[in-house]
């Protein structure tokens, strides 16, 4: 008897770690997003990918490198539409800063306009590092 609730144990035991645990609550999603480790924050940073890309790849989103050119699916006047290439990820703010998207300071000058990565698509990929093109050579792979 006490050998069968012995296996009993160790498979709630199983079924509790093979269980993913995630919070709806609002106030822990946004702790652990202000919490987030670099890897994480990274594929936090994610864009959907354009119909081509998609099919040929296989996914839906991939994370964004500086250097992919994205286009701007919302926004204000003057950033909605426009195509371009991404300047520089912030992981810190989870933001986008592309490349001829400004926004004008009080004192006149011009300084880059953070974008939501929610908000963009990617239409070309910058497939010059190789970690990358394997990775994406993998997804290809895996999907077919």
């Amino acid at each position: 008897m006490a050998e069968d609730r012995g296996d009993r144990l160790d498979d709630n035991l199983k079924e509790r770690h093979e269980m993913k645990i995630a919070s709806h609550l609002p106030k822990k999603q946004r702790k652990g997003q202000a919490h987030a480790p670099l890897h994480t924050r990274h594929r936090m940073v994610s864009c959907h990918l354009d119909r081509p890309l998609m099919t040929e790849y296989g996914t839906r989103s991939l994370p964004v490198r500086k250097g992919d050119t994205v286009k701007v699916l919302r926004g204000g006047e003057g950033v909605r539409g426009t195509e371009a290439k991404v300047a520089n990820v912030d992981l810190k703010n989870l933001k986008l800063t592309l490349e001829g998207i400004t926004i004008a300071k009080a004192d006149g000058t011009q300084k880059a306009k953070p974008v939501e990565p929610s908000n963009c698509m990617i239409t070309k990929l910058e497939l010059s590092d190789p970690k990358r093109k394997e990775k994406l050579a993998q997804i290809k792979g895996a999907s077919k």
